[in-house]
């Protein structure tokens, strides 16, 4: 949790307005489009060990098209990769049938060092709503086969779609004993809601450890990343479906808030070198387009996936653009700087964005897959409300806004996803909190962690009391897992799949509760 002082003369945008550019231009950036030209390609590299083994992953699906990535790095865990300074030649080729017997596209890219080695190949001219498969070819070696599946065509209306939302993978807190059993489902999808990695030194007594100290450098989170991604049940997850991702905090820094650092007396220069490597690795080890390119320390993550009239999907960043935490982050009463109208949840931007979207669209379900809790989760006790200021509550005037935005303007089935907390909540989200006849206006799905935090199952009396005395709340659960989602044009139902453990490998799957909610109505109802 964040020391922030409120009163600092540190302003809400991390630094002095004048002082923003000065400070960016001290820090490295790294090109938009590398001129791979000007380097020198090895026509016929070499390698000690596999190059593919961080896998194959895709991503960011359209009608007609989607993203598939690998990254050659014959030894990940080394610094560069176990790679020279050469640019090298990677064939890609996409086929309809898992035998490559029926080829649909192929062609070549070239991995240089200034992306790690990372291979982002925007495919196109496929059919809508279609399996595929690919693979890559580098140096006389085979990537493993890809599957993934692109978008429905706008103008479709699927008869269902299936899809499954996790986040909070914290390596050291257990195995990720979910991704097996989610492996089995048949799911059109999988959408990560940040904290994809954790950015805290290794220690030791943990199921598993961290390689190295608290990550900063390129090298660094290079080398953390790559530790996750050997993960063989994570790695599968990516190469089985087409992954919608968007970061939180734990990417970058812990509960940072646009330019301003968790820890006091953090310099701008230092931060904004930090984020530049965070999110410039961010992008290296995802299957994201090339709009989504960094650009130093800052990097464009919101984007809309349409999923033909069914549903769109608004991908949020509620960590890049926001105001500093009010009243100096944890939990506290809703007050002061909570209501002031210059605080900001998304910025001013995306916020726009994300209204015309809204606005614009012809979709049955209209999809918010987004970071931090946006109910009001009261967690006072003794009659004294208090709300977690790193959440939606801290930032009411942008909540109350968007809530009054869905209600006036008659937004269609509202439903946001939630992840951050590491917990299972379901929530009504209602136009004023505060009177339990006010409007519903959406429904919340908040998403368990996959590992962090450990085993859970656990009584925490804080979260039981604040089921308690919160009326919107629908269900609490602790456990570890990820949920599932089926979407029709009349119903959406939500599985929450649980762990019972993930301090070692191999948990089963339990199913704990299952909630539905009628197109046209909003609030869940539990089945």
């Amino acid at each position: 949790m964040s020391s922030r002082n409120p009163d600092s003369s540190v302003r809400s945008y991390g630094v002095e307005r004048r002082d923003f550019l000065r400070y960016v231009s001290m820090v490295s950036a790294i090109p938009f489009l590398p001129d791979y030209a000007s380097g020198q390609v090895a026509s016929n590299p070499k390698f000690e060990s596999n190059p593919f083994a961080l896998g194959v992953a895709s991503g960011d699906p359209e009608p007609d098209g989607v993203v598939i990535w690998t990254r050659i790095a014959p030894n990940p865990l080394k610094s560069g990769g176990g790679m020279d300074r050469a640019l090298v030649p990677v064939r890609w080729e996409v086929a309809e049938d898992e035998s490559f017997s029926k080829p649909v596209r192929s062609g070549e890219a070239i991995a240089g060092p200034q992306l790690g080695y990372s291979v982002h190949v925007e495919v196109e001219g496929l059919k809508p709503y279609r399996w595929y498969f690919y693979r890559f070819h580098c140096g006389g070696e085979t990537s493993p086969t890809g599957r993934t599946r692109t978008a429905p065509a706008h103008d479709a209306m699927p008869e269902m779609s299936r899809f499954a939302f996790t986040s909070c993978q914290h390596f050291e807190t257990g195995y990720f004993n979910g991704y097996p059993h989610m492996q089995q489902e048949d799911l059109d999808l999988v959408v990560h809601l940040g904290d994809y990695i954790y950015e805290y030194a290794g220690k030791d007594g943990k199921a598993r450890k961290h390689i190295g100290g608290e990550v900063e450098s390129l090298d660094d989170y290079r080398i953390r990343y790559a530790q996750y991604r050997l993960d063989k049940d994570l790695q599968e997850t990516h190469r089985l479906f087409p992954w919608l991702v968007t970061w939180d905090d734990h990417e970058f820094d812990n509960n940072y808030a646009n330019l301003v650092s968790e820890e006091d007396g953090v310099s701008p220069e230092k931060f904004l070198a930090r984020r530049a490597n965070a999110y410039q690795t961010y992008y290296e080890f995802m299957p994201l387009r090339r709009r989504s390119f960094p650009r130093g320390p800052d990097m464009t993550l919101y984007r809309q996936c349409r999923y033909g009239r069914l549903a769109n999907f608004e991908m949020l960043d509620t960590r890049q653009y926001r105001t500093d935490q009010p009243n100096g982050d944890h939990q506290k009463p809703m007050e002061g700087k909570v209501f002031d109208p210059k605080t900001t949840m998304l910025g001013r931007k995306q916020e726009n964005w994300l209204m015309g979207n809204l606005i614009g669209s012809t979709a049955v379900w209209n999809v918010l897959a987004q970071q931090v809790m946006m109910a009001p989760l009261d967690r006072g006790k003794d009659g004294e409300k208090r709300y977690s200021m790193d959440q939606w509550p801290g930032y009411e005037f942008s909540r109350r806004r968007l809530l009054n935005f869905f209600h006036e303007r008659s937004i269609p089935n509202p439903v946001v996803l939630t992840g951050d907390i590491h917990l299972n909540w379901v929530n009504d989200l209602r136009l004023d909190f505060e009177d339990p006849k006010s409007p519903l206006v959406g429904t919340e799905f908040v998403g368990t962690s996959m590992t962090s935090a450990g085993n859970g199952g656990n009584i925490i009396p804080e979260y039981e009391r604040a089921r308690d005395q919160n009326d919107f709340v629908k269900f609490y659960n602790s456990n570890r897992g990820y949920v599932t989602c089926e979407m029709t044009p009349e119903k959406w139902t939500t599985y929450l799949r649980t762990t019972p453990f993930v301090d070692k490998p191999g948990a089963p799957i339990e199913t704990k509760a299952t909630f539905v909610v009628e197109a046209g109505r909003p609030g869940a109802q539990q089945v």
